[in-house]
């Protein structure tokens, strides 16, 4: 397998399987061309996850080659609409559901008192090229971070709509375009002696982190999904800065990262404690107009630590392994 510069340049994602292929089959024709029925597949799979990914970029930054009409095409979205049934079936399959709310909350607030997690890892134990690798894994997320929860803004009304907005403004750089946080971890990655091309390790990161990934997208494209999109927005400000303050730690035990590394994520750990309380508005406005929604918050919190839990087992089973978590080694760094 050879990794190349992906959506930035126009080329689809190599396959990892049946349906991948003939989603990219489909894509090189032209709109209206048939669209083949969805097998019977692992939805956590590699496969699957790689074409629901191919045909949620469409609705981002697309790919050069591929004619636009696909991004509406009547057949494409019938297969990807049975692709996000079996996904959704299987996420609600694995979390326990309800509609306890302030539970929820009370345990994102609590911070274990034996760190054993991805960044305590990095902090404590990890290796330079483990750091690399948890760059490589993320930038598949943080290339379009803010994205999906603009997808919500015309879904929300009042002091919700207002508080979501506000933290969409900060991650978008408060206007300043060189401060988007999809921006910081561009440099981030050049900062570590890595591409910072738009997904351009997607071939290398696994089926864990696009599923993460495609959680996202599939909230933010459906409306009936506003509540758990919310949920999942919520549980990453609440929980991110005590990570991203153990990640500054990570890199400053490395002399060989540039400041860009150890920036992006001091920039979370600062705004990311004021993004929990605006959050919490968003929740309360919301569940205050749309009370019905509360499972649906519940849902996008539970699947989010689901998601998060299967992708920081595979890194730390492979790196205390000492293998890689990718899928393929990244090329040794020459710092000289």
């Amino acid at each position: 397998m050879t990794t190349s510069p992906v959506a930035e340049v126009g080329v689809l994602p190599t396959p990892r399987g049946e349906l991948s292929a003939a989603v990219n089959d489909v894509l090189s024709r032209p709109p209206g061309s048939s669209v083949p029925r969805l097998p019977e597949l692992d939805p956590y799979g590699e496969d699957f996850q790689l074409a629901l990914h191919t045909c949620y970029e469409l609705h981002y930054h697309g790919y050069g080659p591929v004619d636009t009409g696909w991004e509406w095409d009547p057949g494409l979205l019938t297969l990807r609409s049975a692709m996000e049934k079996r996904y959704l079936r299987a996420l609600h399959d694995d979390v326990p559901g309800g509609a306890d709310l302030d539970a929820e909350l009370e345990r994102m607030l609590v911070t274990p008192a034996e760190e054993t997690g991805v960044s305590a890892f990095l902090r404590d134990e990890g290796q330079p090229w483990q750091l690399r690798e948890y760059f490589v894994q993320r930038s598949i997320y943080h290339h379009k971070e803010a994205d999906p929860y603009a997808w919500v803004i015309p879904r929300l009304r009042g002091q919700a709509k207002a508080s979501l907005v506000a933290v969409e403004f900060d991650e978008f750089g408060g206007g300043r375009g060189d401060r988007v946080h999809a921006r910081l971890y561009a440099d981030l990655l050049a900062g570590a002696g890595l591409d910072p091309g738009y997904l351009r390790y997607l071939d290398l990161v696994p089926a864990p982190m696009l599923a993460l990934v495609d959680m996202m997208s599939l909230f933010g494209l459906h409306r009936a999904w506003r509540g758990a999109l919310v949920g999942h927005f919520a549980s990453v400000e609440i929980t991110s800065p005590p990570g991203a303050r153990r990640m500054v730690q990570a890199i400053g035990r490395w002399d060989e990262f540039d400041p860009a590394c150890a920036l992006f994520y001091d920039e979370h750990v600062e705004a990311d404690a004021v993004h929990e309380q605006v959050m919490r508005e968003v929740i309360i406005d919301l569940l205050d107009r749309e009370p019905e929604l509360r499972e649906s918050v519940v849902f996008g919190i539970q699947v989010t630590d689901l998601l998060e839990d299967r992708l920081g087992d595979l890194l730390l089973g492979s790196w205390r392994a000492e293998r890689t978590s990718l899928r393929e080694p990244l090329p040794v760094v020459d710092r000289d």
